[in-house]
């Protein structure tokens, strides 16, 4: 296990869930001194002071960076490359800046063209934890806990980022992984970005139904289990599905055949193909259970 780093001043750019509480977490871990937050809404910032998740709060980015040991965007991927930008100047030489990007490959493209000279010092990752509430108030220390953290560092990486990157995950108590961005980016188009798409849609169909008030409620737990995702920001999900395009529109290809397979069973009355559909997503479903215990 990375020994415990020791963090004088953490600056958190877009103090939202993630951000928020990869704060608390090196707060409850004892290894950061200070925390500066970052963000657009005032109202989010003054909701994070008040719950201790941050210690000041800054709307300038290129200000809070100064004198920082390490810089999370925690901001919306979309928002990322202004965000490099406006920090690049500003970063101190020993500054390791890192991420929580749910794309890869645009953040670190993004990242290379604006940080120039402070590009080795930036370690590309992405926490895989979340909740369908977002800001600072959805923010707690537990989040990371047992989950996976992924990192993708670069040929010019520097290896003492990486180790502080690594160092302040896993005093989250997350699980460290390394990946490369492309495969990262096929992977959670399939597992995260595919379903949310899914979700959202399911949501937008059935609300415009002209009885959709009556018919949600009837619903039960099959559909709040559902479109649980579909509470996710819009603003950050949009960055996410355009970053990952290429990506997640063959999947989503493949998605509509199934549906479309689906509908011809049904509209054939074949009941035998659509419980052999039905019986072999079951199966695959037990399989994957079986392999996360």
């Amino acid at each position: 296990m990375p020994a415990k780093p020791r963090i004088n001043k953490l600056v958190v750019i877009g103090v939202g869930l993630i951000g928020g509480s990869f704060a608390l977490a090196l707060k409850k871990a004892r290894i950061v001194k200070q925390v500066v937050g970052v963000g657009r809404s005032r109202k989010n910032l003054q909701v994070a002071l008040r719950r201790g998740v941050i210690d000041r709060a800054e709307t300038d980015a290129a200000r809070a960076v100064a004198d920082a040991d390490l810089v999370l965007v925690g901001a919306p991927v979309g928002q990322m490359p202004a965000i490099f930008a406006r920090i690049a100047p500003a970063l101190p030489p020993h500054a390791v800046v890192t991420d929580a990007g749910s794309t890869k490959q645009d953040v670190i493209a993004a990242a290379r063209q604006h940080l120039g000279a402070h590009f080795p010092m930036f370690v590309p990752a992405h926490p895989i934890a979340g909740t369908e509430n977002s800001g600072a108030a959805a923010a707690f220390a537990e989040l990371f806990r047992d989950r996976n953290l992924i990192l993708v560092p670069q040929t010019e990486t520097r290896a003492a980022a990486v180790r502080l990157v690594r160092a302040a995950w896993t005093a989250c108590g997350a699980r460290i992984v390394r990946l490369e961005a492309a495969e990262h980016d096929e992977i959670f188009g399939a597992v995260s970005h595919l379903p949310h798409v899914i979700a959202f849609a399911l949501v937008n169909q059935l609300a415009q139904r002209r009885d959709a008030r009556r018919l949600l409620g009837f619903s039960g737990g099959g559909l709040r289990d559902t479109v649980r995702i579909a509470g996710s920001s819009p603003e950050m999900w949009r960055d996410i599905c355009i970053a990952n395009r290429d990506a997640l529109v063959p999947l989503l290809d493949g998605y509509i055949s199934e549906l479309e397979a689906a509908r011809a069973a049904l509209a054939a009355g074949d009941g035998a193909s659509l419980e052999a559909m039905f019986r072999t997503a079951q199966q695959a479903r037990a399989r994957w259970l079986v392999r996360r215990d």
